[in-house]
């Protein structure tokens, strides 16, 4: 995923789900399409396993706290804990260097 050249921030958050569903997949898709609507807002990974793990990147603090603060946003870290994680952890970085690598085909 193409960031800007560094500094930029980076929003980590690990969880363990529960059994739970309901309404889940609905919710993850909504918050992304959320999230990129959101202005500095400039990406995301996203891997689950036994723990999922999902690093969004962001132009600012600012931009971070915009997101963390969307009412829809505050309603789905609600339902979350209420009913989707057994545990979660949310890490905010700034991303000082990166390097890349890319096997050429």
């Amino acid at each position: 995923m193409p960031t800007p050249k560094p500094p930029y921030y980076a929003v980590i958050f690990t969880s363990v789900r529960t059994e739970a569903d309901d309404g889940f997949g609905e919710t993850a898709g909504r918050m992304l399409e959320l999230a990129r609507s959101m202005p500095g807002f400039l990406g995301v990974d996203s891997a689950r396993e036994d723990v999922g793990i999902t690093v969004s990147y962001w132009e600012s603090p600012e931009a971070i706290r915009a997101w963390r603060d969307h009412p829809e946003h505050t309603e789905a870290r609600r339902l979350g804990r209420e009913k989707w994680y057994a545990s979660f952890t949310t890490r905010v970085c700034r991303v000082e260097r990166e390097n890349r690598f890319s096997r050429k085909a």
